[in-house]
């Protein structure tokens, strides 16, 4: 597949980040999203973490250069024609993603694999949208993509051993390390991490600590590199909320009901740093 087409499906914070290491790693890359603002800003945040490496010098600059000349852009779905893989990494919402998928069914070759970066939404009910549910599969790269080394490669109900396999190894040559999981809400990595984000944001709610002293006790009680509230505003505070929705709702306990004080955050506004205000002012 190393000489076949990519199409990366929304052009955020989590697709310019898969286009930038597919296109790296020398796979011409299709991004595609409906706002030509958001796509001329994904090129210019890629270039930027492009030349973030230079300084650091893992790669010179023609390298720089040959990445941006693989990457294409596009507003439309229909440029998914010629991919061999797609992949879906639109907003976290269950009815976006099951149109976006029964659309890539009908555009995309009949031999691509149609995968998603979703975080905790089902595989298989999102293969469901489509005619070939074997070939669907979960690919969920970790924030910020081009320096996380985790791909957890979820498998719906009847994604095939054919298609995991595919995915695995072409996380492995990507220079990411892919661990597969079972299609059960929120997977391996949310299902841990969320529970812990929303539990340190109880603690905030109930005055157990503040912000700065339980992010601290995380960092140096616990070893985490970050804290796990300044964790949710990089992450996206509506975006947690999203994805303990869905666990809640997937899994039926009310342990994974999203704090009412997350939500208070999220209605006003404060979404973390994308927003400028979270839990932390940016």
């Amino acid at each position: 597949m190393s000489t076949q087409r990519i199409a990366v499906i929304g052009a955020g914070q989590m697709g310019n980040g898969i286009a930038h290491v597919f296109a790296q790693t020398g796979f011409p890359v299709t991004l595609i999203d409906v706002s030509t603002d958001a796509l001329a800003k994904a090129r210019q945040t890629i270039s930027g973490n492009l030349d973030r490496q230079i300084k650091k010098g893992t790669i010179d600059a023609a390298a720089k250069d040959a990445t941006l000349g693989r990457l294409t852009d596009a507003s439309s779905l229909d440029a998914v024609h010629d991919a061999a893989l797609v992949i879906e990494a639109a907003t976290e919402r269950p009815d976006l993603k099951f149109r976006i998928f029964g659309d890539l069914d009908r555009l995309a070759p009949a031999d691509a694999i149609l995968a998603s970066n979703t975080s905790s939404i089902s595989i298989t009910q999102i293969a469901a949208k489509t005619t070939r549910p074997a070939q669907v599969v979960g690919m969920h790269f970790m924030n910020p993509v081009p320096v996380m080394q985790l791909v957890e490669v979820i498998r719906g109900h009847a994604t095939s051993d054919e298609t995991t396999a595919a995915v695995v190894a072409l996380a492995k040559q990507l220079g990411k390390t892919p661990v597969e999981a079972n299609d059960y809400p929120g997977f391996i990595a949310n299902r841990i991490l969320m529970p812990m984000i929303n539990e340190a944001v109880y603690c905030v709610m109930e005055g157990v600590g503040s912000v700065e002293a339980i992010d601290t006790v995380m960092k140096l009680g616990m070893n985490h590199p970050m804290g796990p509230l300044a964790l949710a505003d990089f992450i996206g505070l509506d975006t947690c909320v999203a994805i303990l929705e869905v666990m809640h709702h997937g899994l039926g306990d009310p342990k994974y009901r999203p704090c009412p004080l997350l939500r208070k955050y999220v209605d006003a506004g404060w979404l973390g740093r994308k927003s400028g205000r979270g839990f932390y002012q940016y």
